[in-house]
């Protein structure tokens, strides 16, 4: 049995509703199409169509096996369109996921020019804060921020993630400003639970005795936790506490005086933004043309803000 012949026999049954339309259709007799879905059922050991004089009904496992074929024949028939172009076209399909905060400022408002540019392309974005299987719920690419685990995806840095504690001008009127890391200890810190990342707490840069560089971390306190980051921004523009916020978040508020940013000169080295995917071999064209338009965005001079490129002084 010629399987993909019968699978698409069985779709086009379904489609017309009746035997003797896809026969028709295709320019065989109605016998054959028969035997094709004798063959294909019995290959399968399920029921697929009840088929009486009158009318032609799907089964359960019909209907399900219906939606399977029609995808996998999607996909061939985009697989067979992108070689016969010589791999030369940017079309199909596109699935990406990002973190929702950052998703929702750098990744979403970057789709429309995307698709502009490649209008062959249609995407599917998923803005959310669990980590996404890419193979198992089958993603072309995840946009992640901060250090990535080991594992064996493919992963290309796009840009520098750069932490910063800011605060509102009224929160450091009322409160003072923390001159050394350790004074964070003594002021409200609104601090995210839900990372994994700031349970060592707030990473810093200090000079040792010994006049070397090294990584200190302050586990800072105060009346206000919460596992939403967007809350904790709010909070902090509210002028209710220090925050250690990520300049994509916060950056456009420190251009425009609505947050203050202190202890730049103890500021840790950053970490990366990236574009991860399942494998370096064989990758589609749109998923290569998607991580060169971020690359080529995220890279811009100003792109983050006004002054977030510039490096902080020694101290």
């Amino acid at each position: 049995m010629d399987r993909l012949r019968a699978m698409e026999t069985f779709v086009a049954v379904a489609q017309r509703g009746s035997l003797a339309a896809a026969a028709r259709a295709e320019g065989v007799v109605p016998a054959i199409i028969a035997r094709r879905l004798d063959a294909l059922e019995e290959h399968l050991g399920v029921k697929l169509l009840v088929r009486t004089t009158r009318r032609l009904t799907l089964t359960p496992e019909g209907s399900a096996f219906l939606e399977d074929c029609q995808r996998l024949l999607a996909e061939l028939a985009q697989a067979e369109a992108n070689v016969s172009a010589g791999g030369s076209a940017v079309r199909g399909h596109l699935r990406i996921t990002a973190p929702a905060g950052f998703g929702r400022r750098h990744v979403a408002p970057l789709v429309p020019a995307f698709r502009a540019r490649h209008s062959e392309v249609t995407v599917s974005l998923n803005l959310s804060d669990r980590v996404v299987d890419l193979i198992a719920e089958g993603y072309d690419c995840a946009v992640r921020v901060g250090d990535l685990p080991d594992s064996s995806l493919v992963s290309v840095r796009l840009a520098d993630n750069r932490r910063r504690v800011v605060a509102a001008p009224s929160y450091l009127q009322r409160r003072g400003v923390p001159r050394h890391p350790h004074d964070l200890l003594q002021h409200d810190c609104l601090v995210l639970s839900s990372d994994a990342s700031q349970t060592r707490g707030w990473a810093f840069a200090v000079t040792n005795d010994a006049g070397q560089r090294q990584l200190l971390h302050v586990r800072p306190r105060g009346p206000l936790d919460c596992t939403d980051g967007q809350v904790l921004y709010e909070w902090c523009l509210a002028g209710l506490g220090l925050a250690w916020r990520s300049t994509w978040e916060v950056q456009a508020d420190l251009d425009a005086g609505r947050l203050v940013a202190v202890l730049d000169d103890y500021a840790a080295p950053p970490n990366g933004i990236y574009a991860v995917f399942p494998s370096a071999r064989h990758l589609p064209r749109r998923v290569r043309a998607w991580v060169d338009f971020l690359k080529e965005h995220y890279g811009q001079p100003g792109f983050w803000g006004l002054r977030e490129g510039a490096a902080p002084s020694g101290g």
